[in-house]
């Protein structure tokens, strides 16, 4: 199972006093080094943290894989098309969110969904669409042209002990089901050292995005060594 490490929260750290430091980019090469597999960023409409220079900079960078959340806008499908990641990751988004709350609902928001793809993969670009378990949405992506989905693992990771299993089955149940039509399956959102295990060892998972789990060990331990602590845990 492949590791992704998203970096956005190193960005933020040099957002809190507007300067210089730390590097986004210094940041994805040390991951990679450290056996990081893909570096995942979220260029927001705000720009609270990764910035167009950030995305820039990375596609010149990154010799892995470059994947560019963002939400399926024009503003945004402008900017893919121009900087050229490997992947884009469309999301939903809300101003005044802390981080993203939910999967895309991509039954809702077909029409808008289905322009950003056709016009990403026109242009060589791999899109995946972050959505919640649910088989329904796995069946709209694949409608809408999708080459992967990301599994939103947020509701197993905040469950409480005695509904934990129920949550992970969901996850379970649509990675096969979006492998069976043929997707490619990744998954992420509030996944730990501590809950990565039950996860990992779902089959029909490809790759796992983990950032501020991370990102915090590497506040303690350094980048490196959490990176690394982070793969051992996948194989």
């Amino acid at each position: 199972m492949r590791l992704a490490v998203n970096i956005d929260h190193i960005a933020t750290i040099r957002e809190a006093r507007k300067a210089r430091e730390p590097e986004p980019i210094a940041a994805a090469l040390l991951a990679e080094l450290a056996g990081a597999q893909g570096i995942t960023v979220h260029l927001r409409g705000d720009r609270r943290h990764i910035k167009d220079r950030d995305v820039e900079l990375l596609r010149q960078m990154v010799a892995t894989k470059l994947n560019i959340e963002m939400a399926a806008t024009e503003e945004m499908t402008g900017i893919a098309l121009r900087v050229r990641p490997d992947q884009v990751t469309l999301v939903p988004e809300q101003p005044h969110e802390i981080t993203t709350q939910g999967g895309l609902d991509v039954v809702a928001n077909r029409a808008a969904v289905i322009g950003a793809t056709r016009r990403l993969r026109e242009a060589g670009i791999r899109v995946s669409i972050f959505i919640d378990p649910d088989e329904a949405q796995v069946a709209a992506s694949k409608e809408v042209g999708a080459d992967a989905v990301e599994i939103n693992t947020g509701g197993y990771a905040d469950a409480s002990p005695s509904s934990r299993a129920a949550r992970l089955a969901e996850v379970r149940r649509s990675a096969e089901a979006a492998s069976a039509s043929g997707l490619e399956v990744l998954a992420g959102h509030g996944l730990t050292y501590f809950n990565i295990g039950p996860v990992a060892s779902i089959r029909t998972i490809e790759e796992l995005n983990i950032g501020h789990s991370i990102i915090s060990r590497a506040s303690l331990v350094g980048l490196e060594r959490a990176v690394r602590e982070m793969v051992e845990l996948l194989r």
